[in-house]
């Protein structure tokens, strides 16, 4: 498919120079299961806190926009560095920035296990996004140099793109077998077992790969980026809570702003960190879009059900975690068979589907969440992970297709971003509403002290730990209230979620309309 002029960049794209190929089919699927350890820990990264926010919240008392803070500094930094790290690794070498960040990332996480507040765990966070964002550029980079075969390559893009989505529902399984064992730090020791393998594997079967010719590091543009996402997401979880007072609204204009000068900043360089102009394609643009929303669909969920089987259905963290495992199992098989069907649907149709079926997911909870039904959630969360595999997965392919060849690189750092902003806001758009609806609705029993009100007031897991104090009189009343509070502010975010899931079906059925998803016209250019 070739791209309109407007769309064309100001510079001849140089190819970047390959990978050393692999001479035997066992050293290159070898290679494929090393890179996809960084790419399941971060995806998983994402969501393995989902489960171990009542313990994170009895053990270091985090306040409901601090409990917020946890999952999402993660994201955020990881979301706003994609790009930059992208370009570094694209000077430096692909396989150096993969095994540094490695190193970082192990390195941060076993100090996070061991932080004694909510402050130096967001903080422990902030730095595993910085390092994560090392890892993931590399990964689809090398993929692509490494299997020159159009066969080979279409299957590895497939275990890839599967590997993120179904990481990311993994996240709460694991997540839920360490607490059952371990406190809440050893979901972070779990880095170190992961990444060891990676580091002495990579450096005997990675090959090194980089840009002969690369672009200048740009500080400015960095810097605009973060100054883009940190401002809105901020204003995102503030709002929720004390509405449009001045503070959100100066980090909505703070953001905005930044965010037009990054644009501006990208269109008038030669050599831009993140070339603009891709935009321009309808195709591409939304296939980004239905990338991002799938995901926020997917981590927005995954916020409200850990709670739910563990807060509001009593069940300890390895039952709660092993109750996804059918939702997972359907995640990845989605991912792994959409190739299939693309062959007798058009890709807007499928990704539509996909998105609709997220849509359903939702509708199941509205059904189901207010009284509760364990069932409902996970038949919702089997039935959202179908719709995340195939739409995730789809829409990396058509992102791909719709750009020129020498274009796949640039084309696949938006896509990985895409992704980690839709984490982001999937926990900040509809975790900040979900906690306002139960700010609004729980009725606290005038036995608690003031300090005791603030606590559970801000959250369930705080309501949890408050009652924990209280006779059982109190106790119970505490928590029926929370409880409900807690499943309303559910039912409202899955009407809202629902909502958004249809739009997104429909736009999707509209800027694809035209889309392939061949993964392979886009040749291995990064």
């Amino acid at each position: 498919m070739t791209v309109s002029n407007a769309a064309e960049p100001v510079r001849a794209i140089r190819p970047a120079a390959p990978a050393s190929p692999l001479p035997t089919a066992t050293r290159r699927w070898a290679a494929l299961a090393v890179l996809m350890l960084p790419v399941l820990l971060v995806s998983l990264d994402n969501t393995v806190l989902a489960f171990a926010l009542p313990e994170i919240s009895a053990a270091l008392a985090p306040s409901g926009a601090q409990l917020l803070w946890v999952v999402d500094i993660y994201s955020l930094v990881l979301a706003g560095l994609l790009v930059p790290m992208g370009s570094l690794g694209d000077r430096f070498g692909r396989k150096r920035l993969l095994l540094l960040g490695s190193l970082g990332f192990a390195v941060v996480s076993a100090a996070a296990a061991f932080v004694p507040t909510a402050e130096a765990l967001i903080t422990a966070r902030a730095a595993l996004g910085f390092f994560g964002a090392m890892l993931m550029p590399a990964t689809l980079s090398l993929i692509r140099n490494i299997f020159t075969d159009r066969a080979e390559r279409r299957m590895a893009i497939a275990v890839w793109a599967a590997g993120f989505s179904g990481g990311a529902a993994l996240g709460p399984i694991v997540g839920g077998f360490l607490l059952e064992h371990f406190w809440w730090g050893s979901i972070f020791l779990m880095a170190v077992p992961v990444l060891v393998p990676l580091l002495v594997l990579g450096l005997w079967l990675l090959p090194e790969s980089r840009d002969p010719h690369p672009g200048p590091v740009d500080p400015v543009s960095i810097v605009l980026v973060m100054l883009t996402m940190t401002p809105l997401v901020w204003a995102i979880k503030e709002g929720s809570q004390y509405g449009l007072v001045p503070p959100v609204l100066l980090a909505v204009a703070v953001g905005a702003v930044a965010g037009v000068l990054f644009v501006r900043r990208q269109l008038r360089r030669t050599t831009p960190m993140l070339d603009v102009r891709l935009f321009a394609v309808p195709q591409f643009t939304g296939a980004v879009a239905a990338n991002l929303l799938s995901v926020f669909s997917l981590v927005g969920f995954l916020y409200f059900i850990s709670q739910h089987l563990q807060l509001v259905s009593g069940r300890g963290p390895m039952e709660a975690g092993m109750l996804l495992l059918p939702g997972l199992v359907v995640t990845v098989i989605a991912g792994l068979l959409v190739g299939r069907l693309v062959r007798v649907m058009r890709p807007s149709h499928v990704v539509a589907a996909g998105l609709l079926l997220n849509a359903v997911g939702y509708g199941v909870v509205l059904l189901s969440g207010q009284a509760g039904s364990d069932l409902g959630l996970l038949i919702a969360f089997a039935v959202i992970g179908a719709g995340v595999g195939a739409a995730e997965t789809l829409t990396n392919d058509v992102i791909l297709a719709a750009v020129p060849p020498q274009k796949a690189g640039a084309a696949s750092a938006i896509s990985e971003t895409a992704y980690e902003t839709g984490a982001v806001l999937g926990t900040a758009v509809l975790g900040s509403i979900l906690n306002a609806a139960y700010r609004a609705h729980v009725d606290l029993p005038d036995a608690l002290t003031a300090s005791q009100a603030g606590v559970a007031g801000e959250t369930l897991g705080g309501a949890a730990e408050v009652a924990r104090a209280q006779t059982a009189e109190v106790a119970s009343q505490l928590m029926e209230s929370a409880k409900h509070a807690f499943d309303s502010g559910v039912v409202l975010t899955s009407a809202i979620a629902a909502v958004l899931m249809v739009a997104a079906a429909v736009m999707s059925l509209v800027t694809l309309r035209n889309a392939t998803a061949d993964a392979d016209s886009a040749d291995a250019g990064h």
